[in-house]
Protein backbone atom coordinates (compact mmCIF):
# COMPACT_ATOMS: atom_id res chain seq x y z
CA UNK A 1 0.00 0.00 0.00
CA UNK A 2 1.21 3.46 -0.85
CA UNK A 3 -0.40 6.40 1.28
CA UNK A 4 -0.62 9.47 -0.54
CA UNK A 5 -0.92 12.88 2.01
CA UNK A 6 -1.60 16.61 -0.23
CA UNK A 7 -0.71 19.81 1.67
CA UNK A 8 -0.53 23.64 0.61
CA UNK A 9 -3.63 24.43 -0.50
CA UNK A 10 -5.24 27.73 -0.03
CA UNK A 11 -6.89 30.80 -1.46
CA UNK A 12 -5.25 33.17 -3.84
CA UNK A 13 -6.17 35.76 -6.08
CA UNK A 14 -6.23 35.66 -9.49
CA UNK A 15 -2.46 35.62 -11.69
CA UNK A 16 -1.43 34.61 -7.85
CA UNK A 17 0.93 31.32 -7.20
CA UNK A 18 0.45 28.31 -5.30
CA UNK A 19 2.53 25.22 -4.62
CA UNK A 20 0.64 21.97 -3.02
CA UNK A 21 2.49 18.99 -2.18
CA UNK A 22 1.97 15.20 -1.71
CA UNK A 23 3.86 12.69 0.71
CA UNK A 24 4.01 9.57 0.36
CA UNK A 25 4.86 6.96 2.68
CA UNK A 26 4.46 3.16 2.54
CA UNK A 27 5.62 0.91 0.13
CA UNK A 28 6.88 3.92 -2.36
CA UNK A 29 9.13 1.83 -4.21
CA UNK A 30 6.06 0.20 -5.82
CA UNK A 31 4.46 3.42 -7.86
CA UNK A 32 6.63 4.32 -10.97
CA UNK A 33 4.50 7.73 -11.83
CA UNK A 34 3.05 10.45 -10.10
CA UNK A 35 -0.19 12.21 -10.90
CA UNK A 36 -2.13 15.67 -10.09
CA UNK A 37 -5.64 15.72 -10.47
CA UNK A 38 -8.53 18.17 -9.85
CA UNK A 39 -12.00 17.92 -9.52
CA UNK A 40 -13.99 21.54 -9.67
CA UNK A 41 -18.19 21.56 -8.25
CA UNK A 42 -20.22 20.32 -10.68
CA UNK A 43 -17.57 19.30 -13.24
CA UNK A 44 -15.85 15.72 -13.83
CA UNK A 45 -12.41 14.33 -12.82
CA UNK A 46 -9.52 16.48 -14.52
CA UNK A 47 -6.08 15.19 -15.48
CA UNK A 48 -3.50 18.10 -14.67
CA UNK A 49 0.07 16.60 -14.85
CA UNK A 50 1.91 13.68 -14.19
CA UNK A 51 6.01 13.37 -13.51
CA UNK A 52 8.08 9.46 -13.65
CA UNK A 53 9.70 9.59 -10.28
CA UNK A 54 12.52 7.71 -12.16
CA UNK A 55 13.15 9.52 -14.86
CA UNK A 56 11.82 12.75 -14.24
CA UNK A 57 9.58 13.16 -17.37
CA UNK A 58 6.88 15.17 -17.16
CA UNK A 59 3.25 15.88 -19.00
CA UNK A 60 0.48 18.11 -18.82
CA UNK A 61 -2.85 19.08 -19.72
CA UNK A 62 -3.82 21.74 -22.17
CA UNK A 63 -4.58 23.72 -19.84
CA UNK A 64 -2.51 24.10 -17.31
CA UNK A 65 0.75 24.02 -19.68
CA UNK A 66 3.07 26.75 -19.06
CA UNK A 67 1.50 27.85 -15.91
CA UNK A 68 2.29 25.01 -14.02
CA UNK A 69 5.17 22.29 -13.22
CA UNK A 70 5.12 19.49 -11.46
CA UNK A 71 8.46 18.24 -9.84
CA UNK A 72 9.90 15.37 -7.59
CA UNK A 73 12.07 15.13 -4.62
CA UNK A 74 12.95 11.36 -4.09
CA UNK A 75 14.36 11.64 -0.66
CA UNK A 76 11.52 12.80 0.81
CA UNK A 77 8.98 10.99 -1.47
CA UNK A 78 7.38 14.37 -2.70
CA UNK A 79 5.61 15.29 -5.27
CA UNK A 80 4.90 18.96 -6.28
CA UNK A 81 2.83 20.97 -8.11
CA UNK A 82 3.78 24.29 -8.91
CA UNK A 83 0.82 26.68 -9.97
CA UNK A 84 1.30 30.57 -11.20
CA UNK A 85 -1.03 32.88 -13.09
CA UNK A 86 -3.96 30.90 -11.29
CA UNK A 87 -7.39 31.96 -13.08
CA UNK A 88 -10.48 31.27 -11.20
CA UNK A 89 -11.19 28.27 -13.71
CA UNK A 90 -8.72 26.70 -11.57
CA UNK A 91 -10.34 26.45 -8.73
CA UNK A 92 -11.04 22.70 -7.34
CA UNK A 93 -10.05 20.33 -5.13
CA UNK A 94 -6.90 18.24 -6.20
CA UNK A 95 -5.64 15.04 -5.42
CA UNK A 96 -2.33 13.39 -6.08
CA UNK A 97 -2.43 10.06 -7.46
CA UNK A 98 0.50 6.73 -7.69
CA UNK A 99 0.47 4.42 -10.35
CA UNK A 100 2.76 1.49 -10.58
CA UNK A 101 3.17 1.43 -14.04
CA UNK A 102 5.15 4.34 -16.61
CA UNK A 103 3.42 5.37 -19.97
CA UNK A 104 1.44 9.10 -20.10
CA UNK A 105 -1.56 7.71 -17.87
CA UNK A 106 -3.93 10.74 -18.36
CA UNK A 107 -6.92 8.71 -17.04
CA UNK A 108 -7.91 8.60 -13.15
CA UNK A 109 -8.65 4.79 -13.71
CA UNK A 110 -4.63 4.43 -14.71
CA UNK A 111 -3.91 5.30 -10.76
CA UNK A 112 -3.71 2.72 -7.98
CA UNK A 113 -3.30 4.97 -4.75
CA UNK A 114 -5.16 8.33 -4.26
CA UNK A 115 -4.58 11.12 -1.26
CA UNK A 116 -7.60 12.94 0.21
CA UNK A 117 -7.43 16.47 -1.46
CA UNK A 118 -6.07 19.58 -0.96
CA UNK A 119 -8.96 22.85 -1.76
CA UNK A 120 -7.36 25.64 -4.10
CA UNK A 121 -9.78 28.45 -4.59
CA UNK A 122 -8.77 31.29 -6.89
CA UNK A 123 -10.70 34.54 -6.39
CA UNK A 124 -10.91 36.82 -8.91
Amino acid sequence: QVQLVESGGGLVQAGGSLRVSCAASGRTFSSVSMGWFRQAPGKEHEFVARINWNTGTTYYADSVKGRFTISRDNAKNTVYLQMNSLKPEDTAIYYCAARRWGGIATRGSEYDYWGQGTQVTVSS
